[in-house]
């Protein structure tokens, strides 16, 4: 049997692709599929009261299993992780084809088999350093679970993502949001990764090198303190704004710069007006890199240092 070399993207990354809907075009196009190993992907439309989905698969409508939805590595399948599926795309392979009792040709399909492939194929051989693609899946206080291949899923601790602090990854972030990530940690024994991201946004002065003193700036208000208010101009550079009464969390400011000292790492900045606003900056300038062996943030001339090791 002649196996397809696949790709491990996230979910969603092969619905519209001309591959994907060559193979589930046709009947003939499921079988070279089912022989040659191909990930698909399809849309889940229907869990059944067995806790089946029901996909469409191109021009066809595959169903599911319940055993076959997710990849545990020999953990409990439980209802919510097949539940959350329906409506959103899905990553599978064929593995029968069977007709319905309405004499229609009916794949039956499988999320396991798929991710099984791309944990060993791709996750396992993942290395810290390593940059890959990521889809954001959910957002919790702590951190943000992404997507890296397959819907296999990874954890991006608060304070990897960016070195300017941010109170919950939904100032980052939005769910389903395509990223570029790093990986932190390698694959464990249970193949849990560990993502970071605020490598990726630029050093100090990469990012200081955007702005001038003199200059009115926008950012977003991010943190008020007794001694000052801090405002993040680009993701991974922040500066501090004397106090300034009606100013909280969120808000989009004008800001004037007043200084820029990159000894201290400081942007001193007056805030000139406030506005209500989303308090996203998605503002990303991605290296074009595949790996990363190590990071520097901090300017040469600053005894404080922030890096990355990898």
């Amino acid at each position: 049997m002649k196996m397809k070399r696949n790709t491990y993207t996230p979910e969603g990354g092969l619905l519209r692709t001309e591959g994907n809907r060559s193979y589930t075009a046709t009947a003939e196009g499921l079988r070279h599929a089912m022989e040659e190993g191909v990930i698909l992907e399809g849309r889940a439309f229907l869990c059944d009261g067995d806790r089946d989905l029901h996909v469409t698969l191109g021009a066809f409508k595959g169903i599911m299993p319940r055993e076959e939805c997710l990849y545990t590595g020999g953990g409990e399948v439980k209802d919510i992780a097949i539940i959350s599926r329906v409506g959103k795309p899905v990553c599978c392979k064929i593995v029968d084809l069977k007709t319905d009792e309405d004499g229609l040709l009916c794949p039956v399909l499988s999320r396991k088999e798929a991710q099984r492939e791309c944990m060993h194929n791709y996750v396992e051989k993942l290395c810290p350093g390593d940059v890959v693609d990521a889809k954001v899946t959910h957002l919790d206080p702590f951190g943000a679970f992404c997507d890296i291949g397959c819907g296999l899923a990874s954890l991006m601790p608060i304070d990897c993502m960016s070195v300017s602090r941010i109170n919950h990854p939904r100032e980052r972030f939005t769910v389903g949001q395509r990223i570029r990530a790093v990986i932190k940690h390698a694959a464990d024994e249970y193949g849990r990764i560990t993502l970071s991201h605020r490598e990726l946004l630029g050093t100090w002065e990469e990012n200081a090198s955007r702005f001038a003193p003199g200059q009115t700036a926008a950012g977003i208000v991010r943190s008020v303190e007794s001694y000052g208010i801090f405002v993040e101009l680009t993701p991974n550079l922040a500066g501090l704004a004397e106090c300034k009464d009606d100013v909280h969390p969120g808000q989009h400011a004008a800001v004037y710069i007043k200084s820029i000292l990159p000894g201290k790492m400081k942007v001193k900045l007056a805030i000139i007006d406030v506005c209500e606003g989303d308090g996203l900056m998605n503002d990303y300038r991605y290296p074009e890199v595949d790996h990363l062996d190590g990071w520097q943030y901090s300017p040469p001339e600053c005894d404080k240092l922030i890096e990355t090791v990898f």
